[in-house]
């Protein structure tokens, strides 16, 4: 593995920041710059402490605090691997993918599967309080973080703002971004969690073997004046995405 060169001031001893805190964020650009790659092994102990000039119970301080985050994990016999990013939804905020990907350090796109007008999606239609007969956009999407499939996207918008939504990039388009630029604001949401297996089709989009877990959240979003305005169902790779929870009493 190629070793980071580092400018001496990197690591400040005067600092009023632990060192072995010092250490672990710059371990931490390396892993979030992808320097580190998932599944590689990161240098040895004593390559780091050459590298930062520390002492080895210094780097272990720092590499412990990194496997203990679930950003490395140390392999008897191997060394110590740099393990995938998992994201991580917070139930307590709406915000959209690109967003959560973003918070994480990497960086989002999409892939679109399909986007168009339909009249057959009763359910959906009913969700979004539309009447009878009423179109709406249906938009699929292949959602990554870096390069690595994340989750497939299927949302569904009245015909109004689909028209709005259709006039974007949809590889590339935030949406939530696009409807607060159009003065369409979202106040909240509802959102349903389960669990369920990836079908052949599914697997085969998302790079996974037919038939792993996978977590479907759904989400329904009102706008100012309460009136739905989205209508979407995210089926997200159980190893690479998990939910954030924080309860008080």
């Amino acid at each position: 593995m190629t070793i980071q060169p580092f400018s001496p001031g990197d690591i400040d001893p005067s600092k009023n920041i632990a060192l072995y805190i010092q250490v672990k964020n710059m371990l931490l650009k390396l892993i979030h710059n992808q320097t580190w790659r998932p599944h590689t092994l990161i240098p040895t102990e004593q390559e780091l402490m050459d590298m930062f000039s520390v002492s080895r119970t210094t780097i272990r301080q720092a590499i412990t605090m990194l496997v203990q985050e679930g950003l490395l994990e140390k392999r008897q016999g191997k060394g110590t691997i740099v393990l995938p990013m998992k994201l991580v939804g917070n139930l307590g905020r709406l915000k959209g993918f690109a967003e959560e990907v973003v918070e994480r350090g990497m960086v989002p796109h999409s892939k679109l599967i399909r986007a168009e007008f339909m009249t057959i999606l009763d359910y959906e239609r009913s969700q979004l309080q539309l009447p009878e007969h009423a179109r709406v956009l249906l938009i699929e999407r292949i959602r990554f973080a870096n390069d690595t499939p994340i989750a497939i996207e299927r949302s569904c918008w009245p015909e109004p703002i689909g028209q709005i939504l259709m006039k974007f990039d949809l590889h590339a388009a935030k949406y939530y971004e696009i409807l607060e630029q159009h003065d369409i604001f979202l106040k909240q949401a509802r959102e349903k969690i389960s669990a369920l297996n990836a079908t052949v089709h599914e697997a085969d989009l998302l790079g996974i073997r037919g038939g792993e877990a996978l977590l479907e959240m759904t989400r329904l979003s009102c706008g100012i004046d309460g009136q739905p305005i989205e209508y979407t169902k995210t089926k997200y790779r159980s190893d690479q995405y998990s939910y954030d929870i924080e309860l008080t009493r």
